[in-house]
């Protein structure tokens, strides 16, 4: 299993990054992550504060040689992998990633679609899937307000990369008795559980309870 494509795709992806955060006077980086069972490039930029605010993962399977995106879609439940075949996907799809990003923050641009990204053509050489994730636990509750709030979560792992899954489901019931369902799902690697376990653990006092 080589990571000679990885790294390559790498070092160029810097320099692609570099170029459309400075048009958009943005100052954008990447963390690299080589050792991961599916080595990950993480994008983000740098906040006024100095924090990091990440808007794009891409994770690279050494085995079958390819890279892909992850994406959950709350409609369905399913976590979704888009498959990108060559560099012009890649960076397409980094591109897109920091579009969003971008419309997030409320931030207008304007997007030339011949010179930046034509989506039908993408549309047409990429793949998209669902991950098979294996939950581990039933929904589990954290906080429950009868008749107004739950939150639960619920732990899973992807079957094809052995990454940890944490759903969290948030319901809401209305003054019109309307129940509002919100699902979110953080995915994350075996190295990076210990970290956010210990983080959280040595942080606890400085959390205050659910109102």
């Amino acid at each position: 299993m080589s990571l000679e494509w990885f790294d390559r795709v790498s070092g160029e992806l810097q320099d692609h990054l570099k170029s459309i955060c400075e048009k958009y006077d943005r100052n954008g980086s990447l963390i690299v992550e080589r050792g991961a069972k599916h080595p990950r490039i993480e994008f983000y930029t740098e906040l006024d504060n100095n924090e990091r605010d990440y808007f794009s993962t891409l994770f690279f399977d050494p085995h079958n040689e390819e890279f892909y995106m992850e994406s959950f879609d709350p409609d369905l439940g399913q976590v979704s992998k888009v498959i990108l075949s060559d560099i012009e996907d890649i960076v397409d799809a980094v591109h897109e990633s920091f579009h969003n990003y971008l419309e997030g923050d409320g931030i207008e641009y304007e997007y030339d679609l011949d010179d930046e990204y034509d989506e039908n053509e993408r549309t047409e050489e990429t793949e998209m899937y669902e991950i098979d994730v294996e939950w581990e636990t039933p929904e589990v509750t954290a906080y429950i307000q009868e008749n107004e709030v739950e939150v639960t979560y619920q732990f899973g792992v992807v079957q094809e990369t052995g990454d940890g899954v944490l759903k969290r489901i948030n319901r809401i019931r209305t003054a019109d008795d309307d129940l509002i369902k919100d699902e979110t799902n953080f995915i994350f690697s075996k190295e990076e559980a210990s970290t956010i376990i210990a983080m959280i653990a040595s942080h606890m006092d400085s959390l205050s309870e659910m109102d």
